[in-house]
């Protein structure tokens, strides 16, 4: 059975002038970001300290000492992570308060699937790795949009207190990078 297949008609119309394109795109409700920035925080302030409970667990289950001291030392920059968003609530005028996060929920769910199922030493070793870079890369990417936010927001002591929590996430992905080179061999 055949199915005819209308042909719309043609419409031309005018492309919008790139000044209403622009903008329409840069007309953001200040209040509206200010309560999508604050339920950023929300979400991390959750992530972080769910984070804080979740690497000791990573810390057991490695086998690599340079994987377990990484840990380690990001296990107390989540700490004071955690203390530096508490500053961040603070100087906005807020009261910390943690919004639960799906997306950290589900990376440490993985995570622990991943101890689960790798047999121990160097193989369980590579899992923790990968699942600890998915954790960074998520924290990377939500602290550089909440950076952005405070800074057009015009919280600069916040987006300089962001951005510093993103420097660190940054460098702790890079140390497990190379800490991968070091003790995954063939």
């Amino acid at each position: 059975m055949k199915t005819a297949i209308k042909e719309m008609p043609k419409t031309t119309t005018a492309p919008e002038s790139k000044s209403k394109q622009q903008g329409s795109q840069t007309n953001v409700n200040e209040s509206k970001l200010q309560e999508l920035f604050v339920d950023g925080l929300k979400d991390i302030y959750y992530a972080e300290k769910a984070l804080v409970k979740a690497l000791p667990k990573m810390i057991k289950n490695a086998t690599a000492p340079q994987l377990i001291e990484a840990i380690k030392g990001h296990l107390e920059e989540t700490k004071d992570q955690v203390i530096k968003l508490e500053s961040v609530f603070s100087e906005l005028g807020l009261k910390a308060q943690a919004k639960k996060c799906d997306a950290m929920d589900g990376l440490l769910k993985e995570a622990t699937g991943i101890m689960e199922e790798c047999e121990k030493g160097m193989m369980r070793d590579a899992g923790i790795i990968t699942a600890a870079q998915k954790v960074e890369h998520y924290e990377i990417a939500t602290y550089g949009t909440l950076s952005a936010f405070a800074g057009i927001l015009n919280h600069s002591k916040v987006a300089d207190m962001l951005h510093e929590i993103l420097e660190q996430e940054k460098n702790a992905d890079l140390k497990l990078t190379e800490v991968t080179s070091m003790i995954i061999k063939l």
